[in-house]
């Protein structure tokens, strides 16, 4: 038994101590004398969310089956822990082997929303590694970053040895041959990076460097030596039937977030919504094989025990061969007695078919995502979603006995008006006009619930948006205002509920998004002054990220308030995700003049991802 790195009297002290002794179902553990080098993946938040989480199960599989690496895992510590640690000064340790991280060869943390930058530092300083990759030595482990939030990894850039833009399972075995090899023949960490920065996808801020215009803006962004490249290409996965998949993904051992078996069905978005940045980045849809999804769910029901089963995908509907594989699962898990969860289908009649068939009807609710109330909003953001396509859905949905909606819905987003704000409550309304008119008063299970969410929006890098602007906090209040009293005024307001974002989370949200290197230096004042969790409201100080950017002498209105010249070089304008600049310009004058281009199955809107040789690009 591995003796546990936390003492007894410390786990019976703090909250939930089953999210630190590792030891749970289909982890992996091996002879750390048997392998050439040790990586921990980590995840920075607490256990149940990053348990949760595909890439990270994905990349611990693929890792493990190599008979030379052996890949553990680690959380973030909740803040009862993080104080003992700091008292103690006990260093974070992987939970498979309960050893130190700062004796492993690697830490890969996945980055997945820019609220967890504090987070981050959390985890090099509980390991006790320098927060500065400029200031660590030749016995520190190569800290490499991944995930969404690398398509902009400069505001974070100071902290990492290594960035990997794209899908993991592509450019990691040569990462870590090369670091065996060169280990093997005594070179030195400065030399691995240089080496490590010529693999596909692989990019180390340290050997870039940037000069500014004195208005701020960026004048150029360029590789220190001639033999690095100045662009860095995503990597992206082409076959995705023949790719590795977990067919024994960990059991956590206390509930996670989602406390399921995760089907990844494709990758990618058709669509081409505006604001959306994981529709631009993860192009070219690439589906899986309907026989592989097949074997792939009864082998992970078998290894898990788990009990309910989930599709993973950007727009499930979009799948060519849902039905079949619907049908399929519907038999197997009712022999199992296995729940299934289909997140993002359209609403139609297929899916409400379905959907009745694996939901329990009157508990459920139905989700529809419009973004904007209008028409006009929906055709601005390319959302290619009709007020008469939502109220039929819905229609249909309280014919077939359902009385629950939610609806979610952007407020800020580029050319919105009052009308724009005011129309996400009337269509509520609407909404639940058509319930009453729909299903006769003797068959009514009670009011039908309208649930009606809004999110400020952010403007991410690589979207057609990226030139927007942002507002003040308190203007995006007052846009929730709007949408507040005009429920208060619609004949049904007393079935829809209203609810709304924090405002300052998401200014921020918007500068942590598209800033440069000099934002790393208030990230690490806030982590100094004591932030961490700032994904968690109950920890979230917005005054102290003010005073952090005011002593840093940031102006965070620099990175949210302005309006972007088309021709201004952004940070992350050196990764080439495949989607051109040019296509972008090109969709945000299309969404400023209303026009909406039609999804990648109807016509190819010429983006550039057909390069990478894949795809829905090459279907017909």
């Amino acid at each position: 038994m591995t003796k546990l790195a936390l003492s007894d009297e410390i786990l019976m002290k703090i909250d939930k101590p089953a999210r630190y002794i590792g030891n749970e179902l289909n982890s992996v553990k091996k002879n750390k004398n048997e392998v050439a080098v040790r990586f921990v993946m980590c995840f920075p938040d607490v256990y149940e969310i990053g348990m949760s989480h595909l890439g990270i199960q994905i990349l611990y599989d693929m890792f493990n089956k190599r008979q030379d690496v052996w890949c553990e895992r680690v959380y973030s510590p909740w803040p009862d822990l993080h104080a003992i640690m700091k008292e103690q000064n006990i260093p974070l340790f992987a939970l498979e082997s309960q050893e130190p991280i700062k004796d492993m060869d690697f830490l890969g943390i996945t980055i997945q929303y820019e609220m967890c930058y504090t987070n981050i530092l959390q985890i090099l300083d509980l390991s006790q590694i320098p927060l500065l990759a400029a200031e660590r030595g030749e016995d520190v482990p190569i800290v490499i970053g991944g995930g969404p939030c690398t398509y902009n990894p400069e505001p974070i850039a100071d902290f990492f040895d290594i960035f990997y833009l794209g899908e993991g399972e592509i450019s990691y075995d040569a990462l870590l041959d090369l670091y065996k090899k060169m280990r093997a023949e005594g070179r030195s960490r400065a030399e691995f990076l240089r080496e490590a920065s010529k693999i596909p996808g692989m990019y180390v801020p340290s050997l870039y460097e940037t000069t500014y215009h004195e208005d701020g803006t960026i004048a150029n962004f360029a590789p220190i030596a001639e033999d690095i490249s100045a662009t860095v290409t995503k990597q992206l996965v082409l076959d995705m039937t023949e790719a590795v998949y977990p067919e024994k993904p960990v059991v956590p051992f206390i509930k996670a977030t989602q406390d399921r078996v995760v089907l990844e069905i494709q990758r990618g978005c058709i669509r081409g919504c505006r604001f959306c940045q994981a529709g631009m980045v993860y192009r070219p849809v690439r589906e899986k094989d309907v026989e592989r999804l097949k074997t792939l769910a009864v082998q992970m029901l078998k290894s898990t025990g788990h009990e309910e089963i989930s599709l993973s995908s950007l727009s499930s509907s979009d799948y060519s061969r849902l039905e079949e594989l619907v049908e399929f699962l519907i038999e197997e898990c009712r022999k199992k007695h296995v729940n299934i969860s289909l997140p993002s289908l359209r609403i139609d009649a297929f899916s409400l078919d379905v959907m009745s068939k694996v939901q329990d009807v009157k508990k459920s609710s139905l989700t529809f995502a419009p973004e904007a109330g209008s028409q006009r909003l929906r055709d601005v953001i390319n959302k290619g979603l009709t007020e008469e396509i939502i109220l039929n859905g819905a229609q249909m949905a309280f014919a077939g006995g359902w009385n629950k909606v939610k609806f979610y819905f952007m407020l800020g987003l580029p050319t919105e008006t009052e009308e724009d704000m005011q129309a996400i409550a009337e269509l509520a309304n609407e909404t639940a006009a058509r319930y009453y008119d729909t299903v006769p008063k003797e068959k009514r299970n009670g009011k039908c619930q309208i649930t009606i969410s809004t999110s400020f929006f952010v403007p991410k890098p690589f979207t057609p948006f990226q030139w927007a602007r942002m507002y003040p906090p308190e203007d995006y209040i007052g846009r929730a205002k709007v949408v507040n009293d005009t429920v208060k005024e619609q004949l049904n307001r007393k079935s829809i509920k209203y609810n709304w974002h924090e405002a300052d989370v998401t200014v921020l949200e918007g500068v942590l998004a598209r800033g440069d290197r000099k934002v790393g230096q208030a990230i690490l004042k806030v982590y100094e002054k004591g932030g961490i969790f700032d994904a968690w409201s109950e920890f979230f100080d917005y005054q102290r990220w003010l005073d952090a950017f005011s002593e840093c002498g940031i102006d965070p209105d620099f990175y949210t308030m302005r309006e972007r010249s088309l021709d201004e070089i952004f940070p992350w304008d050196f990764i080439d995700t495949g989607v051109s600049k040019e296509f972008l310009k090109r969709e945000w004058n299309n969404a400023m003049a209303q026009t909406v281009t039609p999804n990648c199955r109807m016509r190819c809107a010429g983006c550039g991802v057909r390069k990478f040789g894949g795809g829905v690009c090459y279907e017909n």
